[in-house]
């Protein structure tokens, strides 16, 4: 691709190329795209009532806008809780011991459980108002998106190598200026793929999210989840085609015109001495570096940011008072570790308590017993579909992340797969178990993997491309290969990045069982024994007492299996495999 000649008029200014015409149009697009949207959220609630939801194909473009926008709000949201929650969590002891066993309970809390508790406040915010129920159901996206890039950034502030921080330490950062310059461009590979999964994984439980319910009645908002799941109830697999369809045309669209550029962007982050042999391009990035009017107007944005980002933001200096030193001194003294421990074992009482105490009108010890029975029956299935998992995509995934080239054409198929929703997927699992006759409880279980293995995926894939390419020099130059380069080269290189992605997979599993374990087709309806069928037949039945009690066994679970085998796994981790 040719550079366009610089044309300078009298006075200094420039003539816009034909890349700068390129920018307008896809920034101006966007822009226009957005308002439209956006628009469609200020009209009053009866609205929706007016207009139902259509299986006109015609009907796509706009639903496919209204869900993207959701979709992409909730990443906005998604990106500043991740940086405020994982940093407080890595930086803080004592607030690690309650975020990340919080952080825990909050991935495998269904979508269908933040939406039960958390509908009316929104539409209390706008009452009578479109706004109202779109933000109800960009948060529900928001729970589907969130844990796992928060997860990753906290392993990237965990496993941050020890020279570089002493690098900061000798350049005085202010904790500011480390965050900005050294925090966050250390995590971005392993973020940027971790946000490509999360977009991914809101389309999985985007048929849920845009159906809110209130009492007795339901608001359906236009999107592509509404789509799907009126498609189903018909039995049209026509319009599931469709559907199917556009939500591949808009994820090659934000491939191309988001990711892509942000995963080129991003390579200059990489850890490492030597030049890497190949970069991942992208076109929309070569377009912005070859504007000339275009790239003008962005230097002020640009300098902006560089300001903030250089800002000396820091208590101030000055002599300390005696006052001042006797707390710093009981802040950090063992004493007050032990009380912070008290205080977290008391809450964490109380609220089993409080738990306990609700379940209890309605049910009994037997019930609680068989619920836990059900839960055994979930993890089982959860741990095996997790170790089948890491045997296919680990492979795959280092192949990709080492292979710039193969990863620009393997981006956008992943992220399909990633965002194919598990409903979809019904109609052939359930004709296929009812034609043959199949175990439920066996072939539904596949459905629970079907979103949540790309967390491994994806992961990996970030792990390797992050991979410095001076420690690859080093194994050929050695003469390292087959099973001992998997062993003391690659595998302990990515081994962070897939505990990140296999934690995450597994809480997504426990939440993707509630969807998976009952599925139906027409007039065929089949469920599997298990947690998440007991608490998506307590949701339809609306049984909080069950919901609740299904909800906290299935958090006992996932805080067990994480706190026995996952988080031990991250320590040695962040112990052993830093990049120092």
């Amino acid at each position: 691709m040719r550079d366009f000649p610089n044309v300078r008029l009298p006075g200094g200014r420039y003539l816009p190329n034909l890349w700068d015409l390129l920018a307008f149009v896809l920034v101006f697009g966007t822009l226009i795209l957005i308002s439209r949207g956006a628009e469609q959220t200020l009209v009053p609630l009866s609205a929706i009532e007016q207009t139902p939801i259509s299986l006109d194909p015609a009907m796509l473009p706009e639903y496919g806008l209204r869900t993207t926008l959701r979709m992409l709000a909730a990443i906005a949201a998604s990106l500043v809780f991740t940086f405020v929650y994982a940093t407080i969590a890595a930086k803080s002891r004592r607030a690690e011991m309650v975020l990340i066993p919080f952080l825990d309970i909050l991935q495998s809390v269904p979508v269908l459980g933040f939406l039960s508790f958390t509908v009316v406040g929104f539409m209390n915010l706008f009452p009578g108002q479109v706004i109202g129920v779109e933000l109800a159901a960009v948060f529900a996206i928001f729970t589907a998106q969130a844990w796992n890039m928060t997860f990753s950034f906290y392993q990237s502030l965990k496993t941050l190598p020890n020279d570089l921080v002493e690098a900061s330490r000798s350049f005085r950062l202010t904790p500011w200026q480390r965050f900005w310059r050294l925090e966050v461009p250390f995590s971005m590979p392993g973020l940027v793929w971790n946000t490509m999964m999360s977009m991914s994984g809101g389309w999985f439980f985007v048929v849920a999210s845009e159906a809110i319910s209130v009492g007795d009645t339901t608001y359906t908002l236009p999107g592509i989840g509404s789509y799907v799941a009126l498609a189903i109830d018909h039995s049209d697999l026509a319009a599931i085609g469709w559907a199917v369809g556009a939500m591949l045309f808009i994820i090659l669209l934000y491939d191309q015109l988001l990711f892509r550029p942000l995963v080129a962007w991003s390579e200059k982050f990489r850890f490492e001495t030597s030049t890497s042999g190949q970069a991942p391009g992208s076109w929309v990035l070569d377009a912005v570096k070859r504007t000339r009017l275009f790239a003008r107007l962005l230097e002020p944005l640009s300098m902006v940011l560089r300001t903030v980002a250089s800002l000396r933001l820091a208590p101030r200096a000055g002599r300390a008072r005696p006052a001042g030193e006797a707390l710093g001194r009981v802040w950090t003294s063992p004493l007050f570790d032990r009380l912070w421990l008290v205080i977290v074992v008391a809450g964490t009482l109380y609220a089993t308590f409080l738990i306990v105490r609700f379940v209890a009108t309605e049910l009994g010890l037997q019930e609680v017993l068989e619920t836990l029975g059900l839960g055994v029956i979930t993890f089982i299935r959860v741990l095996v579909l997790i170790m089948l998992a890491t045997l296919v995509w680990v492979p795959v995934g280092v192949w990709i992340g080492l292979r710039p080239r193969a990863a620009e054409f393997a981006q956008p198929i992943a992220q399909f797969l990633a965002a194919f929703p598990a409903n979809i997927a019904f109609p052939f699992f359930v004709v296929a178990i009812v034609h043959f006759d199949l175990n439920p409880d066996i072939w539904l279980s596949p459905l629970m993997i079907l979103g949540t293995q790309w967390y491994i995926l994806f992961n990996v894939i970030a792990g390797a491309s992050a991979y410095p390419n001076d420690l690859k020099e080093a194994a050929a130059s050695f003469h390292i290969g087959g099973f001992n380069w998997w062993r003391k080269v690659m595998l302990p290189g990515i081994f962070p990045y897939y505990v990140t992605g296999a934690l995450t997979a597994s809480g997504g599993s426990w939440n993707a069982s509630i969807v998976a374990e009952v599925a139906s087709w027409g007039n065929d309806h089949l469920a599997a024994h298990g947690l998440g069928a007991y608490i998506a037949e307590a949701t339809s039945m609306g049984d909080y007492p069950r919901i609740v009690l299904g909800i906290a066994v299935m958090s006992l679970f996932v805080i067990l299996f994480n706190r026995l085998l996952w988080h031990p796994l991250f320590a040695y981790a962040a112990r052993r495999l830093r990049l120092d």
